[in-house]
Parts: C-alpha cells; structure tokens; sequence
C-alpha cells in the first residue's frame, strides 16, 4: 500500500470491488436506463435499473433461484443455460414495465466474448430488449446446455462413480444431464407462455 501525503485512499466500494465510478458517472451524465447484470457462486442477478438523486430505482428484475422455484428447473442455477434463462425472464418483465432500451452495466467484469455476463445479456436481446452490444460470442449450443449433457454422456461410460459425484445435485432433483437441452426447452417455454 503507497503512503505519503499525496495518497489517497479509493472509495469503499471501489476497494471491494464493487464500483466502478467512471461508467457511473457516465450513466448518471447521460440518464441511461442500464441492465444490472451480476453473478455470484450460485446464482445469476440481472436488473433494470433508472437513476434516481435519492438512490437508483430498480423498475424490473430476475434472480436465477426464480427458475427453480417457479418454472421448474432443475439444473444449476449459475451455469450457462440458468444465465440465458434469467436474462430472458428479466427482458420479458422489464417489456411489460414499458422499458424497451437499455445499457449494459457489467460493472467490474472482464469483457470477455462467450462469458456468462453476456448469456444474460443474449438472453434479454433475445426476450426483444434493444440493448447496444457488438459481437458478444455466445454460441447456442452452449445456452442450450449441449456441452454438459455432452459431456455428462461421455463421462457417464468412462467413470460411473465420478459421473454420479460430479451431478449429484442434478440427480437430486430428479433430472439427469444428460436431458438438460430438452429442459432448457421446457422451462424457456413455460417463460414465453407463462409470462413473469
């Protein structure tokens, strides 16, 4: 850590992390409708949020753990798939609040084309919310959760016993990965008809 009395200290949030001051001054500047989109170990954030002198409002907003509870998924609530879904649903809620444009606010994230931040991104896009972003990377069979029932069939013959540690939980909840596509289906469906 530098001393002396030219030094100072960065803002809290900025020490942990969590702000990155510049763009948000900037979308305060321009009085940007932004999309919030955040991860943490085990599960999936995405909001809309409208700036506010007295504190930001959120005017819509998806949880991953919402997928489980009220559309019946039953894979991981912080993989790929639960990204694009948790996007969709937010695009689908935050159209029924009017909003029909928004940033994105990835916060302290690294851009990285193909990264789960950009599944949720996809996902709203996808939902018919016009959000300006370039080529972002992200392939459908990785949405579709192609690659882990891929790869849940290959280590299903090769190693049985790691196979039934490395899935237990989707075991548990009475879905074997090796379905996940067909479920990603299903449960985007039940969000297109069922709404939020």
């Amino acid at each position: 850590m530098a001393h002396g009395p030219n030094y100072r200290v960065k803002l809290r949030r900025r020490r942990e992390q969590k702000t990155d001051y510049y763009k948000r001054y900037i979308y305060v500047i321009n009085n940007t409708t932004r999309l919030v989109v955040r991860k943490t170990n085990k599960h999936i954030i995405a909001q809309i949020v409208k700036f506010s002198p007295k504190g930001d409002i959120i005017i819509a907003a998806a949880h991953s753990i919402e997928l489980a509870k009220k559309y019946g998924w039953k894979g991981d609530t912080n993989n790929t798939p639960a990204a694009y879904l948790t996007g969709y649903l937010l695009g689908v809620r935050a159209l029924k609040a009017g909003i029909k444009e928004a940033a994105a606010d990835i916060g302290l994230f690294a851009p990285i084309k193909g990264n789960r931040i950009f599944t949720i991104i996809k996902g709203a896009i996808d939902a018919g919310l016009s959000i300006p972003v370039g080529d972002i990377g992200v392939k459908e069979d990785r949405i579709r959760g192609i690659h882990i029932s891929q790869y849940a069939q290959k280590l299903e013959v090769e190693n049985p016993d790691l196979f039934k540690r490395q899935f237990s939980k989707y075991l548990e909840r009475g879905l074997n990965p090796k379905d996940l596509p067909s479920h990603f289906e299903e449960t985007l469906n039940k969000i297109k008809t069922g709404g939020a």
